[in-house]
């Protein structure tokens, strides 16, 4: 008789326990996180009432699995772009917040007598909330559409990549058992150099190699294809020294970016769901009770900490970034917890043994008790909010909104910071390129051509041949493309005195990429020859190939650009009018209901629920500034734009209860942003109606919202007067926005 493998018995005991207690923790109405967790400690070694299962090890080797999806899940909803998108507000926050947390860990850690390592890892696991916790919390409480969430979405994009980046930091610091300096530098340097490196061939190649074989791609082999990709990433991170996880998360990240990113992300989930499973069931299979009795002292006091630091901590770093009282502390009540990321933490301790046995379980008690009260705070963020600015001296509230407003007005950048920036960003990705290219003639090249040649000297000059040839583009880049000329001329005509720094500028770029070239030389060549070498090269580079490789350079830019802009010029953009309480919303419709077919005139919703339609997307269509007769239809999608009382409301009335699975198209839509400009000499608005002024002709987009004073109206009618000095809110095309916005800054025409 066949013997059945005890790792099919094992994952038969681990799958029906965690799904009676998923069934359990549904009725309750209780993340289902934690459900996965109970049935690990119910089947694991520690708990003997129910049967036990055998082959620890193979379930280990599923949860790492588990871990390897979770992270590329994760990689998938959070995209380097939107980093950069969920802008300085997110960025501080965050950074305070996960500051503060990682030294009340590591002093909670002292207070309570842990050794050194135990209290580092402390500091990392209570730093990183929950982004599954959150989500759901969302969506149970219907604050999806409330303004508070997009901060709390972009704070949780920052720790997830801080939780990358500890993750490699803690496996080097385990491995080292102290901080030295050149250890952690190096560590450092390494993972911003293959995070580059990956982000830069990934987005070049990935969304081209997916628009090329669209016609292929079912659902299957997009699914296939996506995990290969995964898999792959994630055996390239391994070698390259780092975490599984930081491979899944990389690659996740990458195909966000593509149009198909939504997609791979809805075909993952169930796969997720499955091995996420396994892996919070292992999670419960480590925790024992006893330990866990009798270190409950300090899981209540860290239950406190994570609760009140980081209420408290996200408040703080929220008001500190210029937004109100109410969305500040609205905020720091929703990310009240620890949770999956904690857990993956906890576990690189263990799997490392530099942390003792009591960590884990602690880890695990406090997520469970801020898991059940994450909910309640975030109900209680409103009346708490209300409470403080009725407690606190008014003199202190009007200091709030005043600073609040002030962060939200237009600033022109500087010629300085437009220069500098762009020397970085192309010193950066030139650096890294180059630097990989030599990495790979050292290292696979020249010993391929060794293995071809018997002769040493012929395999080292076509080596290096080769190799100038792949450097020739990114070197002429680094060292002669012309940036922001406006910019740079205004600089240098503006003061004598900003020639010594954009000279210097030059000089330094210059040097480095001659240093590249001498460097790469130098291993095939000795020193002298190496020298002339260099200059040959740039004789080659500068006068004879000038064109060509200028030609070239900007054809893997303009691809490059094209790619990393791709999904960003398919979708209509979100944000906030901030300060206010208004935002734009993105609302599917409904199957049913007695709107559909009618007019917008005849719903009358703008009079009905105080919202505004921005634009409505159908299919690939889409229909900005809808006119009065335009109609509604099944699954279309609309822009609007209102508080989040008004949302809430009219979200009940209109929304879809389930989404219809459809793939990227590939039409281009135009792109929708939400924009602003002040009412001055230069764009000619002052004293003229809306209606009379052409704005909506002009922008292709609608006026939403004027800020005048302390005064703010929403909706403004088209008979509305601009005056001096008007902050006016439009949604509608975004270039022509921006445009018109620019010549309101420069003072052009």
């Amino acid at each position: 008789m066949h013997h059945l493998s005890e790792l099919i018995i094992d994952l038969a005991l681990i799958l029906g326990a965690a799904g009676v207690t998923t069934l359990i923790f549904r009725r309750l109405k209780q993340p289902v996180v934690l459900g996965y967790i109970l049935a690990g400690l119910l089947v694991g070694p520690n708990f003997s009432l129910f049967p036990t299962i055998s082959d620890i090890e193979g379930v280990k080797i599923w949860a790492e699995i588990g871990v390897i999806f979770l992270l590329f899940s994760l990689g998938l909803e959070f995209s380097f772009k939107k980093l950069a998108q969920v802008g300085g507000s997110a960025g501080i926050t965050g950074g305070w917040e996960i500051t503060i947390m990682m030294g009340l860990g590591y002093l909670a850690g002292t207070l309570l007598g842990w050794p050194f390592m135990d209290r580092v890892f402390l500091g990392g696991i209570i730093a990183i909330s929950s982004t599954t916790i959150i989500f759901r919390a969302f969506d149970e409480l219907g604050l999806k559409t409330r303004q508070f969430t997009g901060l709390v979405m972009g704070i949780l994009v920052v720790e997830d990549l801080v939780a990358i980046i500890l993750l490699v930091l803690l496996s080097t610091l385990a491995l080292t058992k102290s901080f030295a300096g050149t250890e952690m530098l190096f560590a450092i340097l390494k993972l911003v150099f293959f995070l580059s490196l990956w982000f830069l061939s990934g987005v070049f190649l990935l969304p081209t190699l997916l628009k090329k074989a669209s016609k292929l791609l079912s659902n299957e082999t997009l699914l296939i294809g996506a995990i290969a990709l995964c898999l792959g990433m994630v055996v390239l991170a391994d070698r390259a020294g780092f975490s599984a996880a930081l491979g899944a998360f990389m690659m996740g990240s990458i195909l966000s970016e593509t149009l198909y990113g939504e997609k791979i992300e809805h075909l993952i989930t169930p796969v997720k769901d499955l091995f996420g499973a396994i892996f919070f069931v292992s999670v419960g299979m480590l925790i024992n009770p006893a330990l866990l009795v009798q270190y409950a002292g300090p899981v209540l006091l860290l239950t406190v900490l994570v609760i009140a630091g980081k209420l408290f901590n996200v408040t703080i770093g929220a008001l500190i970034a210029g937004k109100p009282l109410r969305q500040a502390v609205q905020a720091g009540a929703s990310m009240t917890q620890i949770g999956e990321f904690s857990f993956i933490i906890a576990t690189l301790g263990v799997s490392l043994k530099v942390t003792g046995d009591y960590l884990y379980p602690i880890a695990v008690g406090v997520s469970v008790i801020t898991t059940f009260t994450t909910p309640y705070l975030i109900r209680l963020a409103d009346p708490l909010s209300f409470y403080l600015i009725k407690t606190l001296p008014k003199s202190w509230i009007v200091s709030l909104n005043n600073y609040s407003a002030g962060t939200q007005t237009i600033k022109s950048e500087s010629e300085w910071k437009i220069v500098t920036q762009a020397y970085g960003k192309l010193v950066l990705t030139n650096s890294v390129i180059i630097i990989a290219l030599i990495l790979l003639s050292r290292y696979y090249l020249q010993p391929f051509f060794h293995s071809l040649f018997a002769q040493k000297w012929l395999a080292e000059v076509l080596a290096a041949l080769v190799t100038m040839g792949a450097m020739a583009p990114f070197i002429w880049a680094l060292m002669a493309k012309k940036l922001h000329r406006i910019a740079y001329r205004t600089l240098w005509l503006d003061s004598k005195y900003n020639h010594g720094p954009l000279v210097t500028l030059e000089v330094v770029r210059n040097l480095l990429g001659i240093a590249f070239v001498s460097v790469l030389l130098w291993q095939f060549f000795p020193l002298f020859a190496s020298l002339v070498g260099t200059a040959l090269v740039m004789v080659i580079v500068f006068v004879v190939f000038k064109k060509r490789l200028d030609k070239f350079y900007h054809r893997i830019e303009d691809r490059f650009i094209s790619n990393l802009n791709e999904k960003e010029n398919n979708q209509p953009q979100q944000r906030s009018l901030t300060p206010w309480d208004a935002h734009l919303s993105r609302i599917k419709v409904g199957t049913t209901g007695s709107f559909l077919g009618e007019t917008l005139e005849s719903l009358r919703w703008r009079e009905r629920f105080g919202i505004n339609i921005a634009f409505i997307e159908r299919g690939n269509r889409l229909i900005y500034a809808p006119s009065r007769l335009e109609k509604l239809y099944p699954y279309d999608e609309i822009g609007v734009i209102g508080t989040d009382i008004q949302l809430q409301k009219f979200t009940q009335k209109v929304e879809a209860k389930q989404e219809e699975e459809t793939l990227p198209v590939d039409g281009m839509v135009e792109q929708i942003s939400l924009e602003k400009l002040v009412v001055d000499e230069n764009n000619g608005l002052r004293g003229q109606t809306i209606r009379e002024s052409g704005i909506r002709e002009k922008t292709k987009g609608l006026v939403v919202g004027i800020e005048r004073g302390s005064e703010r109206k929403l909706n403004p009618s088209s008979d509305t007067v601009f005056e001096w000095a008007d902050v006016v809110w439009l949604v509608g095309d975004k270039h022509r926005i921006r445009l018109l916005n620019q010549q309101n800054i420069n003072g052009k025409d």
